[in-house]
């Protein structure tokens, strides 16, 4: 039997499966914290590295953002750079880690300059390849702020993942805000149709805006998506990418509460509650709305040596 991710420890992360990782995720009926980290930022707190943070404040699975696998980096671990980074997170946390790849759209038509990315933080099979090999448990396809990518372009993306890599990886896909695009923004960022798109070609885990984060997108609406998501039995993650992980904890309960009556699967906060990390304190916030001090508390205080 697999059990709930609230109920691991350090050493059950590092023998299990795809498929006993999502088990272990759904078994937890909608409390699971993903917390994202700008590993090429420097840490908050000197000698302490980002990602350590957000574990010892509630994080189940740490999600890399900027993570180059031509260069990876993560200040302020005692393994900083190369490809012994990953493997140095999860000695040190006992967490899962994923990390976002950018499907970027050449042809779309956007609202502001488009920044331009390094090749290593590109969704290509070759680089899901390279993340596999560093030991990432999960790619989220995903788009950064003005880089152009699209939901079609997405769609294409998890494709040719999944024909050039096998299907050994978990594939999160969506976008937490417009990212840039002229006609995907706000409420129309996902809908039915593009949900089910996603799932057909090879997505495990659809993620979308959390329920007041951006424009239109309310609880009815997430939860008939959710509905949409579960009705074809893929897992759904809720985001915070509009930098509200930086809002005050009455917001954060609220988004948190929403996005669990709305059917969330998991519950993502980003990186820009400071340069590259959440606020510390509105993780554990987060945490124990959805699922109370108990199960806050047990994660924040099981040892990585178990």
């Amino acid at each position: 039997m697999v059990k709930r991710i609230l109920d691991l420890n350090s050493s059950d992360i590092y023998k299990m499966s795809k498929n006993e990782i999502i088990q272990s995720i759904r078994a937890a009926e909608g409390r699971t914290i993903v917390s994202e980290v700008v590993g090429v930022y420097p840490p908050l707190y000197g000698d302490v590295s980002n990602v350590e943070l957000v574990c010892a404040f509630g994080a189940d699975i740490v999600l890399l953002n900027f993570y180059d696998v031509n260069n990876p980096q993560v200040l302020g671990l005692p393994i900083e750079k190369g490809e012994k980074v990953v493997s140095e997170i999860k000695r040190l946390t006992g967490r899962f880690v994923g990390i976002n790849l950018e499907p970027v759209d050449l042809d779309a038509e956007l609202i502001e300059k488009r920044v331009e990315l390094p090749k290593g933080r590109l969704a290509t099979p070759e680089n899901v390849k390279k993340a596999i090999e560093h030991g990432i448990d999960m790619i989220v396809l995903t788009g950064n702020p003005k880089t152009g990518v699209t939901n079609k372009k997405i769609i294409d993306s998890i494709k040719e993942i999944r024909d050039k890599v096998g299907n050994d990886i978990i594939i999160i896909s969506g976008k937490m805000h417009g990212a840039g695009s002229t006609h995907e923004s706000g409420g129309g960022i996902i809908d039915e149709k593009t949900v089910v798109e996603f799932i057909e070609a090879g997505s495990d885990i659809i993620l979308l805006p959390a329920p007041g984060t951006v424009p239109g997108m309310t609880v009815q609406y997430a939860k008939m998506l959710i509905d949409v998501i579960h009705k074809y039995g893929a897992l759904a993650m809720t985001t915070i990418g509009t930098s509200q992980e930086g809002a005050d904890e009455n917001t954060i309960k609220t988004i948190a509460l929403n996005s669990k009556m709305a059917g969330a699967d998991m519950h993502h906060i980003g990186d820009a509650g400071f340069t590259g990390v959440a606020i510390p304190e509105n993780i554990m916030t987060y945490s124990i709305a959805i699922r109370g001090k108990r199960h806050t508390y047990r994660r924040m205080a099981r040892s990585v040596n178990r």
